[in-house]
Formats: C-alpha cells, sequence, structure tokens
C-alpha cells in the first residue's frame, strides 16, 4: 500500500507542476529557464511515476 500512496503523492506533485507551467507560460515575463526547469521537474514525476507503475506490476505478476 506504500506504493499506492507514494503514486498518489507524484502524481499529485505532477498536477501542481502542470498548473504552475501553464501559469508560467500565460506570463510573457516568465523566464525562460524557469520554464525549462519546470518541464524538467514535471518530466522528472512522469518518469518516477512510471517506474513505479512498472515496478508494481512487475510484482503483482
Amino acid at each position: 500500500m506504500a506504493i499506492h500512496a507514494h503514486l498518489v503523492e507524484l502524481e499529485r506533485k505532477h498536477k501542481v507542476l502542470e498548473n504552475e507551467l501553464h501559469e508560467a507560460l500565460l506570463h510573457l515575463s516568465t523566464d525562460d529557464l524557469q520554464i525549462v526547469e519546470l518541464k524538467r521537474r514535471k518530466l522528472m514525476v512522469k518518469d518516477e511515476i512510471e517506474r513505479l507503475k512498472h515496478s508494481a506490476s512487475a510484482t503483482l505478476h
């Protein structure tokens, strides 16, 4: 069950980063480096979610 809780938290973080990125893209004054950093963090969280889902499904089989 700990994996499930971790997945839920990562999905929440991913959504928060997605919202931050969306807001940053709406404002022309946002620094390009900030946008790149948000995209990088969002991708890292997504990759971690996929790894956990893969390892969870591998344990079930």
